[in-house]
C-alpha cells in the first residue's frame, strides 16, 4: 500500500457536450492546457481523445501529434496515452494514432453493449491493433469493460501479441457493461493475479461512481483514473469544474489511505515505461 498511486487524467473523451459541459477541453490548445494543469496537480499520465473542429470524435494523427508535442514540451515525463475507441470513429481509421509513438495507447480486447450502441471490437480488429502497438514500441492499456476482455487478454499475451508486465483497466459504471460494485472489483482483481501476476491495473468509475472507484483502488492496492471524460459520461454527474480540480481532489484522498502521486518518473518504473528522457 505504500507504493505511489499512479494518477490517469482523461480530459476529454469522444462524446460531443457543448451546452451541458462548457469545462470539456476540445481544441488542442485547449487540451494540452487542460492536461499541464491536471499535471501540475498530481497526474502522471493523460489519457487523450481528439474532436474535429464540429466537435465530432476524430483519429486525425495531426490533431494527435498536436496535443502529444505539448504535452511533451509542458509536462516533462508525463505518460502520453492517445485512445483507440470506437465511438464516432470507423474500425480502419482507429489506430492510425499509434503511428505518433506515444508511450501508451488503449486497447479494449472485446465488444461490449453501451446504453444505445454496441461498443465493437472484432478480434480481427483487436489483433490488428495490438500488432501494431508491438511494432510501434507502445504499450497498451487493456481496457476491460466486460470480465471476458479481461480473458482476452491473457490469451493475447499468450500469442505473443501483448509483452509483460501487462498493464489493465477496470472500467465500471457503464449501463448495459460492468456494474459500479466493489465486489466485482475485487473478483476481476482477484482473477487479474491469478492469470497475469505480474501485472499492474487501475480502475475507472463512471458518472456519480468515479469517487467511490477511486476510494476502492486505493483500498485495493490499485491506481486510478479521473476527469471530466468519465465524470460527465452518460448520466452526467458533475463533480468538479475542470480536470486539474478532480486530479488535485484525487491526489488528497491517497494520503487517507497511506499513499500519494506518483511522480512520472515513478509512474514510468511501475508501468515498465522507457526513461521520458528516450521516447
Amino acid at each position: 500500500m505504500s507504493e505511489p498511486v499512479i494518477i490517469t487524467v482523461a480530459i476529454t473523451g469522444a462524446i460531443p457536450r457543448k451546452a451541458d459541459s462548457p469545462a470539456v477541453p476540445v481544441k488542442p490548445s485547449e487540451q494540452i492546457e487542460s492536461i499541464h494543469e491536471a499535471f501540475e496537480a498530481g497526474a502522471a499520465l493523460a489519457h487523450i481523445h481528439v474532436r474535429n473542429p464540429d466537435e465530432s470524435p476524430s483519429s486525425d494523427p495531426d490533431l494527435f501529434a498536436e496535443v502529444q508535442e505539448g504535452v511533451r514540451k509542458h509536462c516533462p515525463g508525463m505518460i502520453v496515452q492517445h485512445s483507440t475507441g470506437g465511438r464516432g470513429r470507423s474500425q480502419s481509421e482507429r489506430g492510425r494514432c499509434i503511428a505518433l509513438r506515444p508511450d501508451m495507447a488503449s486497447l479494449s480486447t472485446g465488444s461490449v453493449n453501451f446504453p444505445n450502441q454496441i461498443y465493437e471490437n472484432p478480434p480481427q480488429l483487436v489483433d490488428a491493433l495490438a500488432s501494431s502497438m508491438l511494432e510501434n514500441n507502445v504499450k497498451p492499456e487493456i481496457e476491460v469493460f466486460d470480465a471476458a476482455m479481461l480473458y482476452n487478454a491473457k490469451a493475447l499475451l499468450q500469442r505473443g501479441l501483448l509483452k509483460a508486465p501487462v498493464h489493465v483497466q477496470f472500467v465500471m459504471g457503464i449501463p448495459n457493461a460492468l456494474p459500479g460494485r466493489r465486489k466485482v472489483l475485487e473478483f476481476l482483481v482477484s482473477e487479474l493475479r491469478e492469470l497475469m501476476p505480474d501485472a499492474t491495473w487501475t480502475g475507472a468509475g463512471i458518472g456519480r461512481h468515479q469517487l467511490e472507484m477511486n476510494q476502492w483502488c486505493f483500498e485495493l492496492g490499485g491506481h486510478t483514473r479521473t476527469g471530466l471524460e468519465d465524470n460527465l459520461r452518460f448520466d452526467k454527474t458533475r463533480l468538479a469544474s475542470s480536470n486539474a480540480e478532480l486530479v488535485a481532489r484525487v491526489a488528497d484522498l491517497a494520503h487517507q489511505y497511506g499513499r500519494r502521486a506518483a511522480t512520472p518518473a515513478e509512474a514510468r518504473r511501475i508501468l515498465s515505461l522507457p526513461s521520458a528522457d528516450s521516447t
